[in-house]
């Protein structure tokens, strides 16, 4: 299969094609009915003889080409519908009738977004053109009124608020938001392209006349900016915000780390060392606890504590050590004996005393601990008694 994809420099067109060339080279192998062969990319600045070649080879285009910030109201109907109307033209004339997609917009609805609505009239002009041509020639055609984008590589200060929001917040650069209460209807970049993809297989979703992508988000700008900021904290909290399978929040955090600035990219963590090693909190969670680093030094023993309720995870990846429990009120003591090159994960049991122990005299044993709840000075659950 000849993949045609128009307006290739873009925001979709990167992410496609870079999606496109993974299944092509066999590095995504999630999609075995798909079989590429060549994948042409057109843009503005393409040499336009390659047009009608492509034309002609193409088994399928994706036609994202479009204009959304001219010079002038007149340049919309010229980059929307007039491309558009040169892609089919050169599809005709090599008799071509491969499925076409257009990328249209929900403003092909609306009036007014721009001076006069030319936009919107624009992209429906693109929209009638299209349903013209699949009639006229039998061709499968498919009309995506795709709603506001988001994601990775998408140009900031242009026309997404996400992009503008997450590149800002993350240069401390200051926003603004007039109207905290706005709503939009979002789609994240990594959901269009896997419905591009579905589209590509003869599997696309479909309402009424036009195809959609069948996952969106509707939030408000008030709450965009609440998680974005939640975010740019996390270095400092730890804190992991909630970010369930497939939730808005996971796609915009995903998004945001995208547009960090190198100097944001890795963070200091807080080093608790004293002369028996170190103690270091990596990461928290608002309800799934916290994960924490623990070096001691040859022959050192850390913990002789005990908890009611807390649990945690024990797991040594470096050294060799070894880890006592005992149930408190009892004699018996429970011994585990790790090593960092064969990993494993030993239960902190609740109402176990328990150490560990560095058997090594030259290595440090590095630890890496699970906790179920992050530490509460004023709850500490935590109470010193030697296992043995």
């Amino acid at each position: 299969m000849n993949i045609l994809i128009t307006g290739a420099n873009g925001f979709v067109g990167k992410n496609l094609s870079a999606a496109l060339s993974n299944i092509k080279e066999g590095k995504d192998r999630t999609r075995p009915n798909i079989k590429i062969d060549e994948i042409y990319l057109f843009d503005i600045d393409t040499d336009k003889k390659l047009l009608d070649l492509y034309c002609q080879k193409a088994d399928f285009v994706f036609n994202l080409a479009g204009v959304n910030r001219p010079q002038n109201s007149e340049e919309f109907m010229e980059g929307n519908f007039g491309f558009a109307s040169l892609l089919l033209e050169t599809l005709k004339k090599n008799n071509n009738t491969c499925p076409v997609m257009l990328s249209s917009s929900i403003q092909a609805t609306l009036e007014g977004r721009y001076k006069d609505g030319e936009y919107g009239k624009s992209k429906k002009a693109g929209e009638d053109l299209f349903f013209e041509y699949g009639e006229k020639t039998g061709a499968k055609v498919l009309v995506y009124r795709f709603p506001n984008l988001f994601g990775k590589w998408c140009r900031p200060n242009y026309n997404s608020v996400i992009a503008t929001f997450c590149n800002n917040i993350a240069r401390d650069i200051e926003i603004t938001v007039n109207d905290p209460e706005a709503k939009l209807q979002l789609c994240y970049i990594d959901d269009v392209v896997s419905e591009m993809l579905d589209a590509l297989e003869g599997k696309e979703h479909r309402e009424d006349r036009f195809c959609i992508v069948p996952t969106s988000h509707e939030v408000t700008l008030g709450e965009i900016v609440e998680l974005l900021n939640s975010f740019k904290e996390q270095p400092k909290t730890l804190v992991i915000p909630e970010i369930p399978e497939n939730s808005f929040a996971k796609k915009l955090y995903s998004t945001y780390l995208s547009y960090l600035p190198k100097e944001e990219a890795a963070f200091p963590l807080k080093m608790n060392q004293d002369e028996r090693g170190s103690f270091t909190e990596l990461l928290k969670t608002k309800n799934c606890g916290q994960v924490s680093v623990n070096i001691s030094k040859p022959g050192i023993t850390k913990g002789q504590h005990w908890h009611n309720t807390k649990w945690e995870f024990f797991i040594v990846v470096s050294g060799h050590g070894l880890i006592q429990q005992r149930k408190i009120g009892t004699d018996e003591v429970l011994n585990f004996e790790v090593w960092g090159d064969k990993i494993e994960a030993v239960h902190m049991l609740p109402g176990y005393t328990h150490n560990i122990i560095n058997l090594s005299e030259t290595e440090n044993l590095v630890t890496v601990m699970w906790a179920n709840e992050n530490f509460n000075p004023e709850k500490p659950d935590t109470f010193f008694e030697i296992v043995e």
